[in-house]
């Protein structure tokens, strides 16, 4: 998910909304909140969201007649149910009426994080990221080097591809720490110094043009 992306988050729970809302702007989402139903479609009009979290549980409108207005008026932006109630019947209605996936409450914001950038990835569509020869390909999250297949973890592959969508701009541990790692209880700024390291050794082999450079005393680039 690239920064920027517009998120309409629709919940009346004010103590869940301040918890989300920052924690999306944090990682450099533009957000705009919605406290019920028929404020969110208003919202929906005037922000034009790339995602919408929605809850189901809403004051005048609730959260099933916000979907069912959007689909009927031909709007297709993603939308993700919150819910309460963890029951098979009110997953089921929702994707029914076009909800593309549901995060059941009480949830972690990584958990939804996931269910977002899975997807935004599908909506999307393919995306191949290219630095020299080397190729990021987003949606199946396959890279390749001329041709040579490289096999990465999954927080390798984050590293990388962040890399890869800001090729030449010299990247801080601390600013990769905040963006690829999203400041975890526990993890220091060493830990980006291994990882860049587990991505030298594949994808930088030996006769190969080097591409991930350290930049003395600032960080690291991907460039030529």
């Amino acid at each position: 998910m690239r920064a920027g992306t517009r998120v309409l988050l629709v919940e009346d729970d004010r103590s869940i909304a301040g918890f989300v809302e920052p924690e999306l702007e944090r990682l450099g989402f533009n957000v705009r909140c919605a406290y019920e139903g028929l404020a969110a479609l208003e919202d929906a009009k005037e922000f034009d969201p790339e995602v919408v979290i929605l809850d189901i549980m809403l004051p005048q409108l609730d959260g099933v007649g916000v979907l069912k207005r959007l689909r009927n008026d031909g709007d297709q932006t993603p939308v993700i149910m919150l819910t309460a109630r963890d029951t098979t019947l009110d997953k089921v209605h929702s994707l029914d009426l076009g909800a593309d996936d549901y995060v059941t409450k009480p949830f972690e914001i990584e958990e939804l994080l996931a269910r977002m950038r899975a997807l935004l990835r599908r909506v999307e569509g393919e995306e191949i990221l290219k630095v020299s020869d080397l190729e990021v390909n987003t949606a199946t999250r396959e890279v390749r080097r001329a041709g040579r297949e490289i096999s990465l973890t999954a927080r390798e592959y984050e590293l990388l591809e962040f890399m890869a969508r800001h090729p030449r701009r010299v990247l801080s541990r601390d600013f990769l720490l905040s963006r690829v790692w999203h400041q975890e209880f526990g993890v220091t700024a060493n830990v980006v110094e291994v990882y860049i390291a587990y991505l030298r050794k594949k994808v930088d082999l030996p006769g190969e043009l080097r591409l991930i450079r350290t930049i003395r005393g600032a960080g690291y680039a991907l460039r030529e």
